[in-house]
């Protein structure tokens, strides 16, 4: 990736970030009017970006977040005796003569902080293919799947337009938001030789449908009722389930009048 492609990357993660933290901070500074103006801001600029990712670096179906979190663990580097170790050429495993099992040898157990409990065959060819994952570059996309990822990158704007138009009480805005998602999917079902992120990133999308029922004014007059009352009855009949099922029966209320929690 080029640098200028990184910045627009770690632009966009930034912004993934503190979305939920500005819409509640700038609703409690400003009020309404403040919350909603922030909203179509962090959703007008984050299209932005997306479209140049899109159109102008090729970057092709766009994962969230735009940047794979690093796993500590797998990238901890090597102390320096283990270093030290694999430099003067010591075996790192033994092959049982009867059973040709490999174990590693006891002269080239690593410190305990890069201790793992694989065999190094096992930890260097997971460790190769997730880097092969991370490099294979975005499988290009057809003018039809170009306008898939466009009608899906731009679905937020529209959303919140209709929701200008008709107000937060109508059908119309979820009946569009719908029709733009599963019409983006079902553009980009046709599309061969995926690499696995951008597999996983179409499974989440399809996923995400869900969240459908939790979206008003849907969840107000549908499910509302229905999903408390499945999770009253986890927390009385399920032992041990309370704990969870009870905040979150408390917490959902205000987790779904939250724009980006909900839509973003």
């Amino acid at each position: 990736q080029s640098l200028p492609q990184q910045k627009l990357l770690t632009w966009l993660s930034v912004l993934e970030c503190v979305e939920v933290f500005a819409e509640m901070g700038t609703a409690r500074v400003w009020g309404e009017m403040g919350r909603w103006t922030i909203i179509v801001l962090i959703q007008l600029a984050k299209a932005i970006l997306r479209l140049l990712l899109l159109l102008w670096y090729k970057a092709g179906i766009q994962t969230s977040p735009p940047i794979v979190p690093l796993n500590r663990e797998q990238q901890q580097p090597l102390h320096p005796q283990d270093v030290e170790d694999n430099c003067s050429g010591k075996d790192q495993t033994y092959v049982g003569r009867r059973s040709s099992r490999v174990v590693r040898s006891l002269q080239s157990t690593p410190s305990l902080q890069s201790r793992h409990w694989g065999s190094p065959q096992q930890r260097e060819k997971s460790q190769s293919q997730r880097a092969e994952e991370m490099n294979q570059p975005p499988t290009p996309l057809g003018l039809q799947e170009t306008i898939a990822e466009s009608i899906y990158i731009t679905r937020p704007l529209l959303h919140l337009l209709s929701l200008g138009v008709w107000g937060q009480r109508s059908w119309k805005p979820w009946l569009l938001s719908a029709v733009l998602d599963i019409s983006s999917l079902s553009l980009l079902s046709d599309l061969k030789d995926l690499n696995r992120r951008e597999r996983a990133e179409l499974r989440r999308r399809t996923i995400l449908l869900l969240y459908y029922l939790l979206r008003s004014p849907f969840y107000d007059r549908y499910s509302e009722g229905r999903i408390l009352l499945l999770l009253r009855l986890l927390a009385d009949y399920v032992p041990g389930v309370g704990f969870v099922t009870r905040p979150l029966m408390d917490y959902l209320p205000a987790w779904q009048k939250i724009y980006f929690y909900n839509w973003g």
